[in-house]
């Protein structure tokens, strides 16, 4: 049986990130071999990340990365806020997101691209991952953009690196008008999208599922009132025009002056620009996953008695609402010159 020494138990810690005695077992089971060591304490993080894979990743960044021809996001979860801040976690985020430039088209696509010069896969670094750092750790979501004639814009709420937050927003404007006024207009719209999110480009989008259930809320709450049907049905349509202000993109408030109605920045955009005419056609409104915390929710609702329950697990909602949201945007802009813009917007996590 070959020496064990220190320096072999020291080598061996630095390649890996393993801890003291790990690697010394290892070292002992592989007859100090460093490249074997490597392999048994890599099947042993496997083990470990098969465990942990069962623990909730709620936590997290989304990057965002942009080249001339193309941007993407991903999300990437974590157990905890202080992963997130992990140099490691951090190098692994931002070569993910590089990769999704070319290959983040679905996260199958992106799971089972290269991952740098290891000829390892994706999925297989972030196993490695898991076992070096301890959490769970989970590829989300991913978002990639293709043309060779967008203008790309984007904007990262929460940053805490280059590329990384806990909100990421991008815009991809194809325009023939000037190109600087084009990405400034698509900053703004990514930082007004970021803070108010928006579920629908106007009402006439909004699923009608979201409408019905506010609808039989304001209809319950205005019951209490004592007023007449017909003087409830007033309150609610008011109250329903106000949840729209609220909701949709074209209706809100533009958060950059506190005043100005989204459609009526456009309207001025649309004159800086060439004088174009927008036109924002529908689009798909929120991912499964985030109809699956509402159903979720709501199912725990019918089991609750008292208002202070309801408070408490609406509150939670709300908490998982700033976590994991995702809205997806299809705009089309055309003028009569021919001149058009098209942009997509995707918010997530």
């Amino acid at each position: 049986m070959s020496l064990i020494t220190a320096a072999l138990v020291k080598e061996l810690r630095e390649k890996t990130g393993a801890g003291m005695m790990d690697c010394k077992n290892a070292l002992v089971e592989t007859n100090g071999n460093i490249e074997e060591s490597i392999d048994w304490l890599r099947k042993k993080g496997i083990s470990g990340a098969e465990k942990k894979s069962v623990r909730v990743a709620a936590d997290g960044v989304v990057t965002v990365s942009m080249s001339d021809n193309s941007a993407a996001l991903v999300e990437i979860n974590s157990e905890t806020d202080f992963v997130s801040r992990n140099p490691d976690f951090q190098y692994f985020a931002k070569n993910v997101s590089n990769i999704a430039l070319n290959l983040g088209s679905s996260l199958e696509e992106l799971e089972n691209a290269k991952y740098l010069e290891s000829g390892k896969s994706v999925k297989d670094a972030l196993t490695d991952l898991i076992g070096l750092i301890g959490e769970n750790i989970v590829l989300r979501r991913t978002a990639l953009f293709n043309s060779a004639s967008n203008i790309f814009a984007s904007y990262i709420h929460g940053q805490i690196d280059e590329g990384l937050g806990k909100i990421g927003v991008i815009v991809a404007i194809e325009s023939n008008g000037d190109a600087i006024k084009v990405k400034e207009f698509g900053k703004k719209l990514s930082m007004h999208i970021a803070a108010s999110k928006p579920v629908a480009i106007s009402a006439n989008d909004v699923d009608p599922s979201i409408i019905d259930r506010e609808r039989k809320i304001l209809i319950e709450q205005a019951k209490d009132s004592g007023k007449p049907d017909n003087i409830i049905e007033k309150m609610v349509e008011g109250r329903i025009s106000k949840f729209f202000s609220e909701i949709t993109l074209l209706d809100q408030i533009w958060v950059l002056d506190g005043e100005t109605k989204v459609s009526k920045v456009i309207e001025n955009i649309e004159k800086e620009i060439r004088d174009m005419c927008i036109d924002v056609l529908p689009f798909s409104l929120i991912p499964k996953q985030m109809n699956e915390l509402k159903n979720e929710i709501e199912l725990d609702q019918q089991k609750i008695k008292t208002n202070h329950e309801k408070d408490i697990l609406n509150n939670n909602f709300k908490e998982l609402e700033t976590q994991i949201e995702s809205d997806s945007f299809l705009s089309k802009y055309d003028s009569k010159t021919r001149t058009s813009i098209s942009a997509e917007i995707k918010t997530l996590f």
